[in-house]
């Protein structure tokens, strides 16, 4: 590492100039990055996708996507009774003015389950193609108006949906990524403004510019390779800046100190490099390795999220390790002004905090482990799907339409309806068949186009109760289940058989890609730590604080003891399928951050020459700082995150956001300093046949001697 920052200091123009033009570069083809983002959760290979696309090529629409649900209401007084006809024309309308759809009401099946009991409401399933561009449009607007133009006189429409719950009922909402980023800069830059107090703290701000809009470049490329989820851009943009944030922090923060020792500027840059950069370089690989260990999961979506977000710490890694000693090597002591906080010495709250875990380090570990434990036995009742109906909106129009709907007897299954695609000839069997099944409020064969084409026909099944979740699929299991029995049965798709799909590719794999992360992470972690006690305990410890993250999701999110009062969202009754993988991907590398930050810096200390526990002391006090601000501005980011629209995207914020918080606080800061000084000279051991193959200098505890607590600071000279 040495040589390197001798190489970019003696560059150092060039290195800032060429980031200047990554920098130019960013701004002009971020546009044009996100707007080939897609939209696409499929699963290639599994049988409901499979189904859904046949269904899909055969009718040119449904299959993997649930219906708009749009109802006429018929004013006070009459009923739909007498005026079938008259509402058979609004939702054929429908079908005849917005392109791609199939509408399915009482006209094509002939059955009064599509009226609500008063008589006064009649509603139609309208399936439609899916568009995987996130720029595309709800068909709310269009349903809506190509209805009334139809409608008898004094009838009033609704338009309700998954879709259209989910998103308040319009396509707007929340900052963007643009402004999301700027509420996380903001809040990082007042962090950094307390840490440094100085001009300094503009620094890393700018670093992690540099490093987003670089991703944004590098992202672009694989664009063109393969499709990349939507959500990538929110990634980059928010976890980039944090994490940029986090690297040029802990960079900036050993020059100061190193400074502060009366080293001077240009050395001062390179000893940075050579402990610093050590860090930055072993965060930046364990956080690549748990997104790139998403590729093994056969689902494009997550493999573009593991490909997308393996780019964030790259870009993050190589601007903290060039941009940065570029800038501290030209005019670095200029920028640090006025210098009001010093490094010279370890912070004095953050010594005495270890001092007392130290003196009661089996107190301290019982009570993290007891904290977390709690949380973990939550984790066991999650339930993996999709957000309930009834979390997604408590108000506007969409949700004033299923009030009518469910009031009216209509079952919220209508709103996740299953598709079986059948030969023409076996259709009236398995319907009727299919009718009978436990948990199934009706099955219906639309005539005409709708259901029927090249002899080939759709059974509609309508649950009673909407499949969104790992614990509602039984109904799905028990209709497909049936439908395999009948010859001419292609298969069953729909929101339910997607489920039971991503259960099967994603948490079936879920073992092999744990596996990859842990034993990749350990050995990386045996050849920084030189330890192979400290790998295995921070590999354990994330996995612990993983599951304690999961267990408070589902507190806040899946029992609502938390959501509604902060977002307004009710329960949703289970975590998005996609978001705990995801959380576990991102997770494991950045709490891995500061396992990596805090024991680098212990481990450096025993080198010196001290204790176990004068290490860990020592260590924490100068990194404790360190690790929280850089937490606060990680859950800051998330936070700016949690701020957009959609529920999901809340989710999987505030899942970041308050993981980080907890492996700050009660992992890093209460179990990992009780249990370093619990296993004392243990912690130092690597034999040399394990040192050979990593190319590392064995290990041995020397000898030495408990520290009582932190050694009282120097008093100034009287006179």
């Amino acid at each position: 590492m040495r040589r390197w920052a001798e190489f970019v200091l003696r560059h150092r123009r060039a290195v800032v100039a060429f980031w200047g033009l990554v920098l130019v570069a960013g701004v002009l083809l971020a546009g044009r990055t996100t707007d080939r983002l897609t939209i696409d959760f499929s699963l290639p290979g599994q049988p409901g996708t499979v189904t859904a696309h046949k269904i899909e090529a055969a009718f040119g629409s449904g299959g993997d996507t649930s219906p708009y649900l749009v109802a006429v209401t018929l004013p006070a007084g009459q009923t739909i009774t007498g005026h079938e006809a008259e509402v058979g024309r609004a939702f054929a309308a429908v079908g005849a003015a917005v392109p791609n759809v199939r509408v399915i009401d009482e006209a094509n099946t002939g059955d009064k389950a599509f009226r609500t009991k008063d008589d006064r409401t009649a509603y139609a399933m309208v399936f439609y193609r899916f568009n995987p561009s996130p720029s595309q449009k709800l068909l709310t607007d269009p349903i809506q108006v190509a209805a009334a133009k139809a409608l008898p006189s004094g009838a009033t429409v609704g338009v309700t949906g998954q879709d259209v719950l989910a998103s308040g009922g319009n396509d707007s909402g929340g900052p963007g990524v643009l402004g999301e980023t700027l509420l996380g800069a903001v809040g990082a830059l007042a962090v950094l403004a307390f840490v440094f107090a100085s001009f300094l703290a503009l620094l890393p701000l700018l670093v992690a510019a540099v490093s987003i809009l670089a991703t944004f470049v590098m992202l672009l490329p694989l664009t063109y390779a393969t499709d990349v989820s939507f959500i990538v851009q929110f990634l980059v943009a928010l976890i980039g800046l944090g994490v940029a944030i986090d690297y040029s922090l802990l960079f900036v923060t050993r020059w100061r100190e190193e400074r502060d020792r009366g080293r001077e500027n240009h050395e001062a840059v390179v000893v940075a490099m050579e402990r610093a950069g050590h860090a930055v370089v072993f965060s930046g690989v364990t956080v690549a390795i748990g997104l790139l260990a998403l590729v093994v999961l056969p689902v494009p979506f997550l493999r573009s999220m593991g490909y997308g977000g393996a780019l964030i710490p790259l870009a993050s890694v190589l601007t903290t390790l060039t941009l940065t000693p570029a800038i501290l090597g030209g005019i670095g002591p200029k920028v640090d002004w006025p210098k009001i906080r010093h490094e010279n010495r370890a912070s004095r709250f953050w010594s005495r905090w270890t001092a007392a875990v130290v003196r009661r380090r089996w107190i301290a570990a019982a009570a993290a482990l007891a904290m977390l434990g709690i949380l973990i036995g939550v984790f066991f009742g999650i339930k993996i799907g999709l957000a309930s109906s009834e979390s997604l909106a408590k108000n506007g129009p969409a949700y004033d339409t299923l009030q009518t709907l469910e009031r009216g007897g209509v079952p919220t299954g209508a709103l996740t309806p299953m598709e079986v695609l059948v030969r023409t000839d076996q259709a009236g069997p398995v319907a009727a068949e299919l009718g009978k099944v436990d948990g199934v409020r009706g099955a219906f064969v639309p005539s005409g186009p709708a259901g029927n084409r090249d002899g080939q026909s759709i059974v509609v099944v309508v649950p009673d109760h909407e499949t969104v979740n790992s614990k509602s699929i039984d109904v799905v299991k028990r209709v497909k289940s049936v439908a395999a029995t009948f010859p001419g049965v292609t298969g069953v798709a729909g929101i339910g058989a997607a489920q039971i799909d991503f259960l099967h590719a994603v948490y079936g794999n879920f073992p092999l890609m744990l596996t990859i992360i842990a034993l990749l992470t350990y050995i990386l972690l045996v050849r920084a730590f030189r330890s192979l006690l400290l790998p295995l305990k921070a590999v354990l410890l994330n996995l612990i604080s993983l599951a304690a993250t999961l267990g408070l999701m589902v507190l806040f999110w899946q029992n609502g003891h938390g959501s509604n009062a902060i977002f307004g969202i009710a329960a949703t009754g289970a975590v998005t399928f996609w978001i705990p993988i995801m959380i576990f991907a991102f997770l494991f590398g950045l709490s891995m951050d500061y396992e990596v930050f805090i024991l680098s810096r212990i481990r450096e200390e025993y080198d010196a020459g001290h204790s176990t526990d004068e290490a860990v002391i020592e260590g924490i006090g100068r990194t404790g700082r360190l690790v929280t601000s850089a937490a606060l501005i990680l859950f800051l980011a998330f936070a700016a995150l949690a701020s957009g629209p959609g529920t999901d995207l809340k989710t999987l914020a505030t899942g970041l956001g308050l993981g980080i918080l907890i492996d700050a606080t009660i992992v890093r800061m209460l179990l990992v300093p009780s249990l370093v000084s619990l296993f004392g000279k243990w912690n130092w051991y690597l034999p040399e046949w394990a040192a050979r193959p990593l190319r590392v200098q064995p290990s041995s505890p020397h000898p030495e001697q408990p520290a009582p607590g932190p050694q009282p600071e120097p008093q100034p000279p009287m006179g």
